[in-house]
Formats: structure tokens, C-alpha cells, sequence
């Protein structure tokens, strides 16, 4: 890539997104705060050294296509997606209105970027695998990525199409893991433990890659052994809810709380700026 970014101006662009997720989340008065904040170093190494994007030709055909199953980590997305030019940053500022294109989960008929509607948990792996064999029998060279949470691979529609992955040998399909522990009614282990989810990967013909999802270059190397393997991979990132907020830091309340005047001045100080 030319003048790819370095380490330290991906890390700055991750603590740029949160506070940019904190700021759109306060202003809607609602919003996914905390499993937005947990991604933002994956979508930052994925747009800035990654995926073969073209901002001003959003559906260009041989375009990388990122599936946020997550979908409720919509904020993080938007924020990423404004910044690479797909639209106007002033659009941050509807998030959740009526009428806005961005709403509180990601619309593909709305908002550019955006490769499929997701917010229903458990899908999003199955589109993936759609979308990689549709690259291979049109004999397109793209490649396809799927952030997912670790809550929501408690539903078995996931598993289901990790066996087609494998089973039809995807090389152009990349699973990423959000590993932040903790889902909307209180941690994952309290709620269905999961255990060693990089062994469950394995086991269904995964090659897995762990890293720390919250410094990039571990990301980035991790991303890159994913791509260099002949066959479907996943890379199981390890992370924190609520990352960059003390207060909101693997804390289940903050999966979808809206943030209070006096939560959002501390948040913005924590995150680096006075909130303006």
C-alpha cells in the first residue's frame, strides 16, 4: 500500500474513532457504546492496511467486503467509513434520527460502505461464506471479512457455516473475533460460556491466529498469517468492552446505555479531548 500508515498513526486514528463513537453515541442519547469501543483497532488496521477499498466507488466489483456481524457495533463502522470518504462526516451527526442513513444498525440500501444489513446476532458468517464462493464462481479475486462477537457465536447458525467453510476450502473467507468477554445480559462466561473458542475454530477446519486486539501491529500480523493461509482462517482478537473508558471497561451496562452529560465529559477527558 502506498504510504501506508505506521503504528503509531493507526493507534492515534483507534483513539480518534472512540472518541469519535463516544461523541455520535451522546449526541443520539442512545447507541451501542461498548462493543463499538472494543473494535476500534480491528477496523482501523483493516481500512487503513488491509482491505482493497475504493471509498469514491463503493461498489466497485472486485472490492474487499467487510460483513459486520456485530452488527450493533454500527457507530464504530460508521465513524470508519465517514473518515476513508465514503460520506460526509457531518452524517455522524444523525446517527438515530429519523430519516438518517445511519441508523442504529447498519442499512446496506442507506449508507455506502455498508456491504450487508445486519443487527440480527448469528448471521454473519453465513453471509461471508456466500459472498467468498459467490468470488470464486464469478471468478472475482475479493476477499471477505466478518467481525463477529464472542456472544453471539453461542447461536449455531455460526458453526453451520464454519463447516461450509471448510468444507468448501475458502481461502478468500477471514473470520475476526471480537474477544471482548462480555454481552448485553452480563458476561459471556455467566451467560453461555464459550471456553476456548480458538480450539472450537480449529476443530470445525479453521486455521485459527490469536492476537491482542488492541495493539495494531498484533493485529496487523495476525490479519496477515489469515490472508497467507490456503484456506478459510480466523484470527480471535482479544479485547475489552467498553475499551478506553474506565467506567465503561467490561461493564455488560454499557452494552447499549446512553451516556449522561456528566458520563460523556469524563469519557471525552479519559479518551483525550474536552468533548468539543
Amino acid at each position: 500500500m502506498i504510504n501506508e500508515p505506521t503504528t503509531e498513526d493507526m493507534t492515534a486514528t483507534a483513539r480518534a474513532l472512540r472518541r469519535t463513537i463516544v461523541r455520535m453515541n451522546h449526541r443520539a442519547g442512545s447507541g451501542h457504546t461498548g462493543g463499538s469501543l472494543s473494535c476500534a483497532e480491528i477496523l482501523t488496521v483493516l481500512y487503513d492496511t488491509v482491505m482493497d477499498v475504493r471509498p469514491e466507488e463503493p461498489d466497485w466489483p472486485d472490492r474487499d467486503r467487510l460483513v459486520l456481524s456485530k452488527g450493533h457495533a454500527a457507530p464504530a463502522l460508521y465513524a470508519t467509513l465517514a473518515r476513508k470518504g465514503y460520506f460526509d462526516s457531518a452524517q455522524l451527526d444523525t446517527l438515530r434520527r429519523l430519516g438518517s442513513m445511519l441508523q442504529g444498525h447498519p442499512n446496506m440500501k442507506t449508507t455506502p460502505g455498508v456491504e450487508i444489513s445486519t443487527g440480527s446476532l448469528g448471521m454473519g458468517i453465513s453471509v461471508g461464506v456466500g459472498m467468498a464462493l459467490a468470488a470464486r464462481r464469478t471468478g472475482r479475486s475479493y476477499r471477505v471479512f466478518v467481525l463477529c462477537g464472542d456472544g453471539e457465536l453461542q447461536e449455531g447458525q455460526n458453526w453451520e457455516a464454519l463447516m461450509s467453510a471448510s468444507k468448501w476450502a475458502l481461502s478468500n473467507l477471514t473470520v475476526i473475533v471480537d474477544r471482548n468477554h462480555v454481552q448485553l445480559d452480563g458476561t459471556e462466561s455467566e451467560v453461555m460460556p464459550m471456553g476456548d473458542i480458538g480450539a472450537k475454530l480449529k476443530a470445525f477446519g479453521l486455521k485459527v491466529f490469536e492476537c491482542d486486539g488492541h495493539e495494531v501491529g498484533s493485529v496487523r500480523s495476525a490479519l496477515d498469517a489469515a490472508l497467507a493461509h490456503d484456506g478459510p482462517a480466523a484470527v480471535v482478537a482479544e479485547t475489552v468492552k467498553g475499551k478506553g473508558v474506565s467506567f465503561m471497561e467490561g461493564q455488560a451496562a454499557w452494552h447499549g446505555k446512553p451516556i449522561g452529560e456528566e458520563e460523556f465529559a469524563v469519557a471525552m477527558s479519559e479518551l483525550g479531548s474536552t468533548g468539543e
